[in-house]
């Protein structure tokens, strides 16, 4: 999938008042993915996340960073050390960074999030690609690029899952193209503590149960007694 929707939302009042009371009906954890276009942006939206009831927040650092000419926050060991610290300043529930893959090192983001004092880091989020019809000469989008993501991206997605994991020691959230079980074990090997399904959602509503009951087949099949036994043990040849 190509997408150039920004982050869409109505906003933080909004989920507060009615998101959150929905889902607080269910017996799960909620993690809020936070986002901004300026630090200040993130530092004030993570002072009213951290006065509700919910269990961590996954700060978005591929937003525009309109002050170093739109570039996004988390390209740089120190762009992501800098809004992750001052974040952390005033957040007190679990924060998890989610990396931007359009780097040339992600462990130098993943080491910026985690000298500021992240709990874990999320990665990956979707690449940046580009679509042309070739009829009208024109990118499908009207954003021109957008954020390629589905199992197209899964092997970038482990790869750096794997580089992240041996650069920093604390939990990695796997994610990118995960539509099967196997693809989210992979990550698990890799290195990640846990895994999250996007876009696979579009096409199977209910994977994330198919892939939660393949996992324990998996298990059952290897004799496998708690699923952090494979966390990071790929055999690298």
């Amino acid at each position: 999938m190509l997408n150039a929707i920004g982050l869409q939302n109505p906003g933080v009042t909004y989920f507060m008042e009615n998101d959150l009371p929905y889902l607080k009906k269910f017996d799960t954890a909620i993690i809020v993915n936070a986002c901004g276009s300026t630090i200040e942006d993130y530092v004030e939206l993570a002072k009213v996340l951290n006065t509700l009831d919910i269990d961590g927040v996954e700060l978005n650092l591929s937003c525009p960073n309109v002050k170093a000419g739109c570039l996004a926050f988390g390209t740089t060991y120190e762009g992501v050390k800098e809004v992750t610290s001052q974040v952390r300043k005033v957040l007190d529930k679990p924060l998890i960074v989610k990396l931007t893959p359009n780097v040339t090192d992600i462990t130098m983001p993943a080491k910026g999030a985690k000298d500021a004092g992240a709990d874990g880091v999320s990665l990956i989020n979707t690449l940046l690609g580009m679509s042309i019809d070739i009829h009208t000469r024109r990118p499908h989008l009207a954003n021109n690029t957008g954020g390629l993501s589905g199992p197209c991206v899964k092997p970038v997605g482990v790869r750096m899952v794997y580089q992240v994991s041996k650069a920093v020691d604390i939990p990695i959230l796997g994610l990118g193209g995960i539509v099967t079980a196997s693809d989210a074990i992979e990550y698990m090997l890799a290195g990640a503590s846990a895994i999250s399904i996007g876009t696979g959602n579009f096409i199977a509503p209910d994977i994330a149960v198919k892939v939660v009951d393949g996992i324990e087949d998996y298990m059952k099949k290897y004799n496998i007694q708690d699923i952090n036994e494979i966390v990071g043990k790929v055999e690298m040849n």
